[in-house]
């Protein structure tokens, strides 16, 4: 792996993690028994054509642990291996605030044991209420932790949401965004930079409209086929090309240069278990890809940010030297 000690030409979620809390922090994957609004029937069936049925936690440990047993589990495995000794619980798979209110309340009050500095919770962006945020408000006063919703949006195409069957469109997401940020609460999109549907001008409208929205943080991963899903069905009776790791690439850099310098990157690309997909990343390690993302940018001497120049009233500026 490439060296860890240079800085980076995008915002690193480590460093920040270490910026803000003065020692690394390890974020701790739980799993609830819960569902989501597009697979119960309430936002639509079958869920997103790319989700399995373990939804994105596959290294979770069983939802049928407690939760105070999975951070335990979990600890015991991290503190002696990277050295970290604070936390952020991260509820992780499928919708996480697709619950009733008090059931909600004490899931999230249970990953608040000692070493915990944060909660992050993942979930879809019509799954969030003023309601849910209350609770969470309470419990950041109550135990001192700092919240970070993660919405998945996956791609600000609309086209490509209707297509890929997310139950929502970018309505939900922007009202999600703004009801959260109204709160103080740290806000996380999830972005998907290569599917079928979207080209590059989607990715870079994409790094836009969530500077403009001044989210917080992203994460983005190149999209996996995960078998026994619709698109694993399509996969396999070729409905759609790829693009290939190097198009991958150029996407994220085209992203990162169109993104505000102060919105962090929680990662460039993902993982998923290579015996449970079809095709994942390539068939390359998830470091490599990341290697060349930033060997790229230091070749090419771009960064995050240098092309961020579109926003408060560019028009005018000429008027305003």
């Amino acid at each position: 792996m490439g060296d860890t000690t240079k800085p980076k030409r995008y915002r690193a979620y480590s460093a920040f993690l270490k910026e803000k809390y003065g020692e690394k922090v390890y974020k701790l994957p739980v799993a609830l028994p819960l569902t989501c609004p597009n697979r119960d029937g309430s936002a639509g069936v079958g869920g997103c054509v790319f989700c399995g049925e373990i939804g994105a936690g596959y290294e979770n440990r069983p939802a049928s642990m407690t939760i105070r047993q999975q951070l335990e589990e979990n600890i015991a495995h991290i503190a002696p291996k990277y050295k970290a000794y604070k936390y952020i619980p991260y509820y992780q798979n499928f919708s996480n605030t697709y619950v009733e209110p008090e059931r909600f309340r004490a899931y999230m009050e249970a990953g608040c044991i000692d070493t915990t500095v944060g909660l992050a919770i993942a979930t879809r962006p019509d799954c969030i209420n003023d309601v849910y945020l209350d609770i969470l408000q309470d419990i950041k006063e109550r135990y001192g932790v700092d919240i970070y919703l993660e919405y998945g949006l996956q791609t600000v195409n609309y086209r490509t949401l209707q297509t890929i069957n997310r139950g929502h469109g970018m309505a939900e997401f922007i009202d999600a965004v703004l009801r959260t940020k109204r709160y103080g609460f740290d806000v996380c999109a999830h972005m998907i930079l290569n599917l079928p549907w979207d080209d590059e001008t989607d990715t870079i409208e994409g790094a836009r409209i969530l500077s403009a929205l001044g989210v917080d943080q992203v994460k983005l991963h190149a999209l996996y086929i995960v078998k026994n899903t619709l698109m694993a069905k399509w996969y396999e009776n070729k409905e759609f090309t790829l693009i290939s790791a190097e198009e991958y690439i150029d996407r994220v850099i085209s992203f990162l240069r169109n993104l505000d310098e102060r919105i962090v990157l929680q990662r460039l690309v993902g993982r998923a278990p290579e015996e449970n997909t079809l095709f994942t990343n390539w068939s390359m390690g998830w470091w490599r890809i990341q290697e060349e993302i930033e060997r790229r940018m230091e070749e090419e001497q771009v960064r995050q940010g240098d092309l961020c120049d579109y926003l408060n009233g560019r028009a005018v500026r000429k008027f305003l030297k």
